[in-house]
């Protein structure tokens, strides 16, 4: 079973957690517009790739030694321009053990098989693009926002992202393992920050039109401020659609399946999280949607029965898994 994974954040390194029980033949591709945190702070001194995503993905798919997983992702204590002025203050680990291996190994390329070899990973971690790339977004006010970090913090509503520069080389391999995939999984995460930009990186929208494997998009569970305020699953999918079609330059579709969460929140989870201006995605009743096949699974992670508003990886594993 050859699966192929798009997108970031914790979303995609949750997915592969659930999906590495199946199968060890599991490429990620990672989007590579990051720009906070410990991951832009070395992208802005080292001129590097970010590896946060990366290095999530790597230890997502790590067989259980726990130690150096652990390792990979201890966080120096403080805050960057903290009063001890620690240049550490919160680097992770693996973002610096990235980080030095790209430099040592010729490029992030060259570095994460070395990495995965390291965590003994199940499956094998791809840059979308190596070049580096920004991300922009076109809002509904006419505003352009040009950051990640911008384009979550913006305040209107998003109608398109785009990368710069526009185009970008896709990464060796990264064509190849989306056409030979029996699934190729997008989502879940960020709509916009890590699921649309790999679609925007050259060739990937046609290699998703050329793939013989079933095309799964995850749809996020709940609603994520200052993206996705009031989407619904159907806004989301539209979303992911058009921006692979812009890409592709014609009609083509990019998705078979939706998969959504079609277990309601307890009232207090759904209280809890309006506080944050997040509200659970309103699952659409329909069979099929714009073309693609909407199924509604039980996907989100309980703690003593009790749903939590998040995926859980061993559901939503073996709803894919269902799926084929």
């Amino acid at each position: 079973m050859k699966i192929a994974a798009l997108g970031g954040g914790t979303g995609l390194s949750s997915l592969l957690s659930g999906l590495k029980k199946y199968t060890p033949d599991i490429t990620a591709i990672v989007t590579v517009t990051d720009e906070g945190g410990s991951s832009g702070r070395l992208r802005r001194s080292w001129g590097v790739l970010p590896p946060g995503d990366f290095r999530n993905c790597l230890v997502a798919l790590a067989e259980d030694d726990a130690l150096l997983s652990r390792l990979f992702q201890y966080r120096f204590p403080g805050t960057e321009g903290d009063a001890r002025g620690d240049a550490l203050a919160g680097h992770a680990f693996g973002n610096l053990f990235l980080t030095a291996l790209s430099d040592v190994a010729g490029g992030l390329d060259k570095a994460l098989p070395a990495a995965g070899r390291v965590l003994a990973v199940r499956g094998k971690v791809l840059p979308s693009t190596l070049r580096p790339t920004r991300l922009s977004a076109r809002l509904s006010d006419g505003r352009r926002v040009v950051g990640e970090t911008r384009v979550s913090l913006s305040g209107g509503r998003i109608r398109r992202v785009g990368l710069i520069p526009s185009d970008p080389p896709a990464a060796p391999g990264v064509l190849e393992a989306i056409e030979d995939a029996d699934v190729v999984v997008l989502g879940p995460g960020s709509l916009y920050t890590s699921v649309a930009p790999p679609l925007l990186v050259k060739g990937v929208a046609q290699a998703l039109a050329r793939t013989r494997g079933l095309r799964v998009y995850v749809c996020n569970v709940m609603t994520q401020p200052g993206e996705t305020d009031r989407y619904t699953a159907a806004d989301h999918l539209r979303a992911v659609v058009d921006h692979c079609r812009a890409a592709f330059g014609r009609g083509d579709s990019c998705v078979d399946v939706m998969l959504v969460n079609g277990e309601p929140f307890p009232a207090s989870v759904v209280r809890r999280y309006a506080q944050t201006h997040s509200r659970p995605v309103e699952a659409p009743r329909d069979a099929v949607l714009d073309g693609v096949r909407v199924v509604r699974r039980s996907l989100v992670e309980k703690n003593g029965g009790f749903p939590l508003a998040r995926h859980s990886p061993a559901r939503l594993a073996k709803a894919i898994m269902e799926l084929l």
